[in-house]
């Protein structure tokens, strides 16, 4: 692309090029030489950013935050040295569990096992005997097995809608406002928002935690309609809306991050 600057006279001058401005987004590949896994990492240009930093998600995704100007081949260099970590934070994650039968999943924090049913029909709940006589719940899906995953996934994020958008009703309706719209979403740093316009999101996994993390979720995002900040004046409101504040975040904390294991495909 031609630079152009203009002369005293308002005449255009060709002076040179302009840069291509670098993509705000690349993939790199690095290599463990211990075990010969590759890993694919998001390379991810950030405005605000002044050193490289890297972090591998709940998800199992690998993202390195580079400066504006940083080059791509710094980027490889610092990725390949750091490729021992990245392959220990990898490793440490909680296995892929993907939605195929015989899996275990937590439905409002209650494992069902996944089992096809062949045969026309959706996606339901039943009660079925285990081994030794023992009751367990059961996620039965029907139709084809190679769309299993997308119906399970489908019935899961309709059942979280249904129970979120109940519980932010309620909570609205003791604050007094009109429930805003709700949005699903499946971020990796977050269970809910609040936008400046009202409109609330939250994570659809929250329809594997227990019903009072749910809860509290839909309260604490019912509560920004109020204090759009997180004040002593928020935490006061949200205290007097739900009982479970601490026990909601601390189950967060400790097992929030391994939803995102339900629903993966393994890794190669």
């Amino acid at each position: 692309m031609k630079q152009v600057q203009r002369t005293s006279h308002g005449q255009p001058r060709v002076t040179g090029r302009i840069p291509e401005r670098p993509p705000e987004r690349q993939c790199i590949q690095v290599t463990c030489p211990q075990t010969a896994r590759a890993f694919d990492i998001r390379v991810k240009r950030q405005s605000g950013a002044r050193r490289l930093t890297l972090r591998v998600n709940p998800r199992g995704d690998v993202v390195l935050v580079i400066p504006p100007r940083g080059g791509l081949l710094d980027a490889i260099r610092f990725a390949q040295s750091h490729v021992d970590w990245i392959s220990q934070k990898s490793s440490a994650l909680p296995a892929a569990t993907p939605f195929a039968a015989g899996a275990l999943v937590p439905i409002r924090g209650v494992e069902h096992l996944l089992e096809h049913r062949p045969g026309r029909g959706t996606v339901w709940v039943e009660t079925g005997t285990g081994l030794g006589g023992s009751c367990e719940r059961l996620l039965c899906v029907a139709g084809d097995a190679g769309h299993m995953s997308r119906r399970v996934t489908d019935a899961l994020k309709r059942w979280a809608l249904q129970d979120l958008s109940e519980a932010t009703a309620k909570h609205c309706r003791i604050l007094g406002r009109k429930t805003p719209a709700i949005q699903l979403r499946d971020p990796v740093s977050r269970w809910g928002s609040c936008s400046s316009t009202g409109v609330i999101s939250f994570s659809w996994r929250l329809i594997l935690a227990p019903p009072y993390v749910l809860d509290y979720l839909a309260a604490h995002e019912a509560a920004h309609l109020i204090h759009m900040n997180h004040s002593p004046e928020f935490w006061g409101l949200l205290a007097t809306m739900s009982r479970d504040v601490d026990r909601a975040e601390s189950w967060l904390k400790s097992n929030g991050p391994g939803l995102h294991r339900y629903g993966r495909e393994a890794r190669a």
